[in-house]
């Protein structure tokens, strides 16, 4: 029975965060603030909830883990603005696609061959991708410019393809940068999006509920669970249970604000989704225990 509880526990760490990150599209539609506004102090919040949750993350930061901050400061920030302005499901299976701009880049940046299942895997992303914008959604409101919150989607894939690359990159050397680079991406983004944030204005005591949510539950705790949870559970498990985001994230903007995605949508995302489960089994199969 111990050795029950002691596989089950990290697996529970990773579908929580998981979970917890698929509840950003919805709270952040619900939250009348405009973007600006709400990806500055929502990376507030996280950064003092980083702050007290991860001790590792307090570190002396080196020039290249400033760097992976500013990646992840760009893909927080893209996140919330795309959000804002497409369906939630289109803003998550975009950022989704960063094995492809992965693929595409590693053989410059960390010196990694690509092979034949590496450009079969980038094919269908690409498709994926293209579904997004050959039948982009039409104008609701809570999607008030589909088009460009596609635009603004696809680039978080991309920075946040550069962040995972910079993590990788970092952890070659055998040491964890990984929370002092989250600290600093809240940080440059709380900064960076300060200015166009004030004056805040009118808002709604839920706005704030709801920006302390994402801040330390969609951020900050959800990071926590991850980096507990990931460091024991196989990495063909945890990829696939991570994948309980882009599943739920439209299903919670669904519930809350009855949001429907488009069909080339819906097909886009289930693209990505099925080719990333196929490329994630097939890493396993022919990789070394």
């Amino acid at each position: 029975m111990g050795n029950d509880r002691t596989a089950l526990a990290p697996r529970l760490q990773v579908l929580a965060a998981a979970a917890l990150f698929s509840t950003g599209g919805a709270i952040v539609k619900g939250i009348s603030l405009h973007g600006w506004q709400v990806a500055s102090f929502r990376s507030a919040v996280a950064m003092l909830a980083f702050l007290l949750l991860l001790p590792e993350a307090r570190r002396r930061p080196t020039p290249r883990v400033l760097a992976v901050g500013v990646a992840y400061a760009a893909t927080m920030i893209l996140f919330v603005q795309s959000t804002k302005l497409t369906t939630a499901a289109s803003s998550i299976f975009l950022q989704a696609t960063a094995p492809l701009y992965v693929l595409l880049l590693s053989p410059w940046l960390l010196r990694e061959r690509i092979h034949l299942p590496d450009l079969l895997y980038m094919g269908a992303l690409g498709l994926g991708l293209a579904s997004f914008f050959l039948g982009v959604d039409p104008v609701s409101a809570t999607a008030p410019n589909p088009l460009l919150g596609n635009v603004l989607a696809a680039l978080s894939g991309l920075t946040w393809a550069l962040t995972v690359m910079g993590l990788r990159a970092l952890g070659r050397g055998g040491d964890d940068w990984g929370p002092a680079a989250a600290l600093w991406g809240s940080i440059f983004a709380f900064v960076f999006c300060l200015a166009p944030a004030l004056p805040v204005g009118e808002s709604r005591p839920s706005d704030w509920l709801g920006i302390a949510f994402l801040g330390l539950f969609q951020i900050a705790l959800a990071y926590y669970f991850l980096l507990r949870g990931v460091r024991r559970v196989p990495a063909m498990e945890a990829s696939l249970l991570l994948l309980l985001e882009p599943v739920l994230n439209p299903i919670w903007a669904w519930l809350a604000h009855g949001e429907h995605p488009g069909a080339w949508s819906l097909a886009g995302g289930v693209l990505i989704l099925a080719a990333t489960v196929v490329r994630t089994w097939w890493d396993v199969k022919r990789s070394p225990a």
